[in-house]
């Protein structure tokens, strides 16, 4: 049997997500920063302005990348999650259309079993529909 995800499974697996794009990017964000410090210590060694220059453009690149690589991510992962909430709740609308034409059978022929029973006793109906009134009465009255 195939599991259908509920809305609670979906938001868990968005959470789930996006923490962990959060924890890449602060991986990230934390190799850049250690890259900085790397060029900032080369330069104190007087590595030069143009070594500078390069390294300055390779991380901007790579944060570039790293951002673009992300941002690609989350709106997969928010597209997948959109179609799967589309396609739950599509299923839900469709059992409840499926019960609600039960329901409709159902009480269809509920209503000609009575139908006919009040037409074969109407005497027995009328006492019967006497008695509930008294008694819904009553339970009104004490309230």
């Amino acid at each position: 049997m195939a599991h259908n995800p509920t809305a609670d499974d979906i938001k868990r697996d968005a959470r789930s997500a996006a923490n962990e794009a959060h924890g890449d990017l602060k991986d990230g964000a934390r190799k850049i920063a250690d890259d900085v410090r790397d060029t900032a210590r080369e330069l104190s060694d007087n590595s030069g302005a143009a070594r500078l220059k390069e390294r300055g453009a390779a991380l901007a690149d790579d944060a570039v990348e790293t951002g673009k690589y992300y941002a690609e991510r989350a709106r997969e992962t928010g597209q997948e999650y959109a179609d799967r909430a589309r396609f739950e709740a599509e299923r839900l609308y469709e059992a409840g259309q499926q019960k609600a034409t039960e329901v409709a059978h159902y009480a269809e022929e509920r209503y000609d079993e009575v139908s006919e029973m009040v037409r074969r006793n109407p005497a027995q109906a009328l006492g019967i529909a006497a008695g509930v009134g008294f008694l819904v009465g009553l339970l009104i009255s004490r309230r």
